[in-house]
């Protein structure tokens, strides 16, 4: 059933053009959406009209007319007037709104059948049945994307990215939770990750210009059947998350992009702790100066290169060797050796999950 916002916006638009008042009651007499107030005094004989045969009656200088939905009496329309000209805006006012609740309810299917779908809520066998009744294709190249908000409702930023895509979109945006709006983006044989990227970047923006603020987007790997469908969903959400922790300071992040990040996030916290304190020997990376975190951040941006670190950090070739010599005292690693960089830099990561975890009181 379409909502009273989306009733009280077509008979304004239906008012606007033919200058007649109109009103939208149940079938018990209740107004649903009105033109003009003052209509309580039609609620009963709207009442009546719905029990009596007739599908259009003028009573006391009014016109009613029943919608219908599937042969199931769903809503009563009154029109202010009576004649031919307000008989005939009554009967287009009752066929507009008619295929307003068509559409909506194939909608509301195809919504609900995206929701199942990402969830893993349907059989193998109920996914292409569903689909071909939906006249979805089953074998077209899709991607899922997340999009999370800071400071709006997600009912809100749902609407607002579907207004985004169109009516007329082969893409889907639904939620499945209040958390975050999902696109479930249709893409050509031609489109990767450039054109994905472009997408976001666009959704990003118009959301932002609608005053929406700390717009983050993920999206999993592109797949070619419905069926996976899912799992793209799965790898967006994941790229949600570790964006989070690790790519802070960006609001577009894929899937693929995520590296040893998302290995990392899926190790439990006990055997992250036993790991730095086997590293770090009790010692905590956040006893680090801010010196020494620079400079071991400089270092392994250029990868290990110690002549481009130096000039980067506007230092003596010998003052960076002299830096990494006593973090190799305090440490035991040698950042200038590839296997104990690697297990310093992954340390330093898990540091970084494990902190963020903690921040967010996660139950370990």
């Amino acid at each position: 059933m379409i909502s009273n916002q989306i009733l009280q916006n077509t008979i304004d638009g239906l008012k606007a053009i033919t200058r007649v008042e109109l009103c939208v009651m149940d079938i018990d007499g209740k107004p649903v959406a009105m033109t003009l107030d003052g209509m309580d005094k039609c609620e009963k004989p709207a009442a009546e009209f719905a029990k009596s045969p007739a599908d259009a009656q003028e009573i006391q200088g009014y016109q009613y007319f029943k919608i219908f939905d599937d042969q199931q009496l769903e809503y009563i329309l009154i029109a202010q007037g009576i004649g031919e000209d307000i008989y005939m805006v009554g009967k287009m006012s009752v066929f507009q709104i008619q295929n307003l609740m068509v559409a909506y309810k194939e909608r509301f299917d195809k919504d609900n059948f995206i929701k199942n779908l990402l969830l893993d809520n349907l059989l193998l066998v109920d996914i292409y049945s569903r689909a071909k009744k939906l006249h979805i294709q089953t074998n077209d190249k899709r991607v899922a994307m997340i999009v999370e908000t800071g400071n709006a409702k997600e009912s809100n930023v749902l609407e607002l990215v579907r207004s985004y895509f169109g009516s007329n979109s082969r893409d889907f945006v639904t939620a499945v939770d209040e958390n975050s709006t999902i696109i479930v983006k249709n893409l050509t044989d031609g489109d990767g990750r450039k054109e994905i990227e472009k997408a976001a970047f666009g959704i990003a923006a118009y959301l932002e210009k609608e005053h929406i603020d700390n717009v983050r987007i993920a999206y999993g790997t592109v797949v070619n059947e419905i069926k996976e469908v899912s799992r793209s969903y799965k790898e967006a959400k994941m790229a949600l998350d570790v964006g989070k922790i690790f790519f802070d300071e960006r609001n577009i992040i894929a899937y693929s992009e995520l590296g040893i990040g998302r290995l990392i996030y899926q190790l439990p916290i006990p055997l992250c702790k036993m790991f730095i304190k086997e590293i770090f020997d009790g010692k905590n990376p956040d006893e680090f100066d801010e010196e020494t975190l620079t400079t071991i951040n400089k270092f392994f941006e250029n990868s290990l290169n110690v002549s481009e670190t130096s000039r980067q950090l506007f230092i003596h070739r010998n003052t960076l060797v002299y830096r990494l010599d006593k973090l190799q005292k305090s440490t035991g690693l040698d950042l200038r050796v590839f296997e104990d960089a690697i297990t310093f830099k992954i340390a330093l990561m898990v540091v970084k999950y494990m902190k963020y975890m903690e921040s967010y009181d996660f139950d370990y």
